[in-house]
């Protein structure tokens, strides 16, 4: 008698492993032509003034969202939709939408509001000095 389920759980350990090493945290080259400063190293990310209270701002190249829900209490989260891997492409109306299949979050939690994903967005960690907006 074979036992399967051995070769099956190598294969899946495997690929487990190539998955979470694929998982990083994300590069901070400038080739999108993006006028934010890297925000790797507590360096700038924004002004609070560039986050419209009630709404947001997406920072493609740090795969990171910044919103402002309510009057100087500003939230980040990912910018990659837990759905597929997508990157989101707007804020609107209380949501960060994902163009790719409809999934929106909530810009004060990151919770689902609607659409096919499946968690919320993952918070991020950023400091709040004065007028500048850092990644933590």
């Amino acid at each position: 008698m074979t036992d399967r389920s051995t070769r099956r759980t190598v294969l899946l350990a495997t690929g487990a492993t190539a998955l979470a090493a694929g998982c990083g945290k994300y590069g901070h080259s400038n080739d999108s032509g993006s006028s934010s400063v890297q925000a790797s190293g507590g360096q700038e990310l924004a002004k609070t003034s560039d986050i419209p209270v009630g709404g947001g701002r997406i920072f493609k190249q740090e795969k990171v969202v910044v919103t402002q829900p309510k009057k100087d209490e500003f939230k980040a989260f990912s910018a990659i939709c837990t759905h597929q891997g997508c990157t989101v492409s707007t804020v609107a109306d209380g949501t960060i939408d994902c163009p790719c299949h409809g999934s929106k979050y909530r810009i004060a939690d990151g919770s689902v509001a609607g659409g096919p994903a499946p968690s919320p967005l993952p918070a991020e960690r950023i400091e709040v000095r004065g007028n500048s907006i850092r990644l933590a």
